[in-house]
């Protein structure tokens, strides 16, 4: 495995990759090993991978466009065969990036195998600097559910939270700042050292419109892909705004309404899907904003939704778009300099890559990353089996602390669920 810093482009491993079709493997999930596993799942289609043939670091502000130029240099001193040509197939890597620019934890991971299945077709890549067979492709075996002790809070609690909210109220309503997103933390203490499979599972089957993944110890199912690159056609989908389900599927139509006509959902809706907008317009020929959200159902919650989309007007990659796009209003606030000097004084957590981008990039620049919402990262460092867990929520003018705490929780609720809390 070659593992770097934050060393020069010009140092990429040339490396094989081959591509070619096989039978359909079944579920993906199931034909990954124990350890050095990655993901992305959505509706049962996708990539999953095993094996390290390579591993990037970065960190920094300039972390995206490191990754961009060292990706260029990897695929340009590459030798790719690819049997399929689709999106997912050749040379790949998978990626998960920090939420701030000054945390480390940055990286691109280029598997030794990847399994991919879309549109009915299904292919295995082998990566290396030596190839031989296409390995056996089987599930393999059933991964031990986690047994949660208990969970305890973060870095703050509910009530400090709430503090928290309130102030960033009355910050907003001095003027200046028009929203900012605040997070919380909860920590999962477990019996044994999580295996990441159990709970990958269960978020696949739970919650199938998402795209579930994991990189590196971060894993979960986010409902936001923050952008896809796919044949010169950009794809962003914008959420903000929520209200948590009852299970009664009458009463959760009337929410669903309620949460359309909101003016406080609205509002924070509308600042989110502009910034997108503006980052994405200098990479655009033409543009599709539409004026109203829809309401996207999750198991869990509702969600204002919106689907922004483009035409690239000149080639670039899929990680130059996420540099424009990160951190959006959906996770940061507007205006996105302040409101990020907002969460610095006031929510006293570090989100490593909670709300960062988390995706893949093939050799043409074409790709996938979401936001990595609904996540958590599995906690090496402690000596203990933890994992921490991470939900928040965008504070406008006419937030309620109490409501903003309720939404963050069952935003807890899929992570929770799948280690079986």
């Amino acid at each position: 495995m070659n593992r770097t810093g934050t060393e020069s482009a010009a140092s990429a491993v040339p490396l094989l990759a081959r591509t070619v079709e096989i039978d359909d493997p079944g579920a993906l999930l199931a034909l990954l090993p124990e350890a050095d596993q990655v993901a992305w799942i959505h509706r049962g289609d996708g990539l999953v991978g095993w094996g390290r043939a390579a591993e990037y670091a970065f960190e920094g502000p300039s972390r995206f466009l490191d990754a961009a130029a060292q990706w260029r240099e990897i695929t340009r001193h590459s030798v790719v065969r690819d049997d399929v040509q689709v999106p997912g197939s050749g040379l790949v890597a998978f990626g998960a990036f920090t939420f701030s620019d000054s945390a480390p934890g940055s990286l691109l991971v280029i598997p030794q195998v990847v399994v991919g299945r879309r549109d009915g077709r299904a292919w295995v890549t082998t990566i290396g600097t030596a190839l031989g067979p296409p390995p056996l492709i089987t599930a393999t075996d059933t991964p031990k559910p986690p047994r949660v002790l208990d969970f305890t809070d973060g870095a703050v609690g509910p009530d400090a939270w709430k503090q928290s909210v309130a102030e960033a109220v009355r910050r907003i309503s001095v003027g200046g700042i028009s929203k900012v997103v605040l997070a919380r933390d909860l920590v999962a203490h477990l019996d044994a050292p999580l295996d990441v499979r159990s709970p990958l599972g269960r978020l696949a089957v739970d919650y199938p419109g998402c795209w579930t993944f994991h990189v590196d110890g971060f894993f979960g199912s986010t409902p936001e892909m923050l952008v896809r690159l796919e044949r010169g056609l950009i794809t962003s989908r914008v959420l903000a705004g929520t209200i948590r389900r009852t299970g009664d599927d009458t009463h959760d139509l009337v929410l669903a309404g309620s949460l359309a006509r909101s003016s406080k959902d609205r509002e924070e809706h509308e600042y989110a899907v502009r910034s997108v907008a503006d980052a994405l317009a200098p990479h655009c020929t033409s543009m599709n904003v539409p004026e109203s959200p829809y309401v996207l159902h999750l198991p869990n919650v509702m969600h204002l939704a919106t689907d922004v989309t483009g035409v690239i007007r000149h080639e670039t990659s899929v990680l130059h778009l996420a540099a424009s796009l990160h951190p959006s209003a959906a996770v940061g606030g507007t205006p996105t300099r302040d409101a990020l000097k907002l969460i610095d004084d006031l929510e006293r957590l570090e989100r490593g890559r909670y709300a960062g981008p988390v995706g893949w990039i093939g050799a043409s620049g074409d790709g996938e990353w979401g936001i990595g919402l609904r996540s958590a990262q599995v906690d090496d460092n402690t000596g203990e089996a933890t994992v921490r867990l991470f939900a928040g929520c965008g504070i406008v003018a006419d937030s309620v602390p109490a409501d903003e705490l309720a939404e963050a929780e069952a935003k807890l609720v899929p992570i929770r669920t799948a280690l079986g809390g």
